[in-house]
């Protein structure tokens, strides 16, 4: 097989087959589907897909799992590059490479490329009902139908969102009762609970906005999603047959590609070749789903954030409760201590001239001792109420 080497054929109908049994999904692995959704496992390296799709090393790059690249949708002279989070795949006119076929949450994405990349023409969908339609009206179904390279990109767009839209329904569901719980109750672990999900919406919250980002830098750009109308660049080509053939030799459906390219190269012609109307729409639509998506973690961190300030209120209230207990303690300390030094003078044995004639005296002065330190207290525990320094 030259570089390509390893090739297994897909049953449609079965996902991916029992070959991806027998040859583990590598960083080189991919699986080829056509505009039939039939798939074929491959294994190839980087110069196979290169000369295959007709990209640049630094496009390849981008969709390495190694290298740590933002969400990417470019589009090249023969090929859409998508690198949407654990979506890696390059899409033409009539085919899709999409890397590690085999991996747990590309597997959902392969299935349903198989199932939403077959014909599903108005003809089929009329035929399927018992009726039949004329041949003109079979050419015009054929020519209002979305383009394959579209219908992919519809495909990958919308499993990125659900993926993304579902990863924030698990973190809604986890961090709203943790953070009610560390509301009722201040614990270190309760914080440490909170601190991971924090972490972990903060990863989810930038994953999305590189989605997003992405999405509307296509929305503000004309020439950049005119680039990814594939299919009307093959049909403004020149031959039309001779450049869809050279490009793609090994597509079992280019010859139906070829004839509707040619049918439809006229209204091309005289259409706005800058009219990208179509797939704006579409994008408009994602860019909506996932800019929700990202309104729903805004809301999440705008909840967290005002739980810190809740935590940190009563954290406050309870430093203040600390201080104004050891102002009291500091008070009373201060009054017994004069307490004691008066008590304590007296106590010494010392001779007084005046305690031979008035022994009594010395009740009186630990009684008006006494009572000055409890009035020093009161007057200072009045004070601080006076100037707010405690509570009322």
């Amino acid at each position: 097989m030259g570089r390509e080497g390893y090739i297994v054929p897909v049953d449609p109908q079965m996902g991916l087959s029992v070959g991806l049994k027998k040859k583990a999904a590598g960083s080189r692995s991919w699986i080829l589907l056509d505009s039939l959704g039939q798939g074929t496992v491959l294994d190839l390296d980087k110069y196979a897909i290169m000369n295959r799709v007709h990209i640049h090393a630094r496009d390849l790059r981008i969709l390495d799992p190694l290298l740590s690249y933002p969400s990417t949708i470019l589009g090249r002279e023969k090929a859409i590059v998508l690198n949407l989070e654990h979506i890696k795949a390059i899409v033409t006119a009539d085919e899709v490479l999409l890397r590690d076929p085999s991996e747990q949450h590309v597997i959902p994405v392969v299935q349903e490329l198989q199932r939403r990349l077959c014909p599903g023409s108005a003809a089929h969908k009329v035929q399927g009902d018992g009726k039949e339609l004329g041949g003109h009206d079979v050419e015009a179904a054929e020519e209002d139908e979305f383009p394959f390279e579209f219908r992919a990109l519809e495909v990958a767009l919308d499993s990125i969102c659900n993926f993304l839209a579902a990863r924030t329904t698990e973190l809604e569901t986890a961090a709203y009762p943790a953070l009610d719980e560390l509301t009722s109750k201040i614990s270190s672990r309760n914080l440490d609970r909170v601190r991971k999900l924090k972490s972990a919406m903060t990863r989810l919250t930038a994953r999305v906005q590189k989605v997003r980002d992405e999405l509307e830098q296509l929305l503000d750009d004309d020439d950049d999603m005119s680039d990814l109308y594939l299919s009307r660049k093959l049909t403004s080509a020149s031959p039309v047959s001779g450049s869809a053939a050279a490009w793609f030799p090994s597509s079992p459906t280019v010859g139906s590609k070829i004839s509707r390219a040619s049918r439809a190269s006229v209204i091309t012609v005289r259409g706005d070749e800058n009219d990208v109307e179509e797939l704006e729409m579409l994008l408009e639509a994602y860019f909506m789903q996932i800019d929700g998506t990202l309104n729903k973690l805004t809301t999440l961190r705008e909840y967290i954030d005002d739980t810190e300030d809740y935590i940190n209120i009563q954290l406050d209230n309870h430093r203040n409760q600390l201080i104004q207990l050891e102002l009291f303690l500091s008070s009373g300390t201060v009054c017994l201590s004069v307490y004691s030094l008066v008590a304590g003078i007296f106590g010494m044995n010392i001779p007084y001239t005046w305690m031979d004639h008035h022994g009594y005296l010395f009740k009186w002065v630990v009684i008006l001792t006494g009572i000055l330190c409890t009035v020093v207290f009161v007057a200072v525990i009045s004070y601080a109420r006076y100037k707010g320094l405690v509570g009322s």
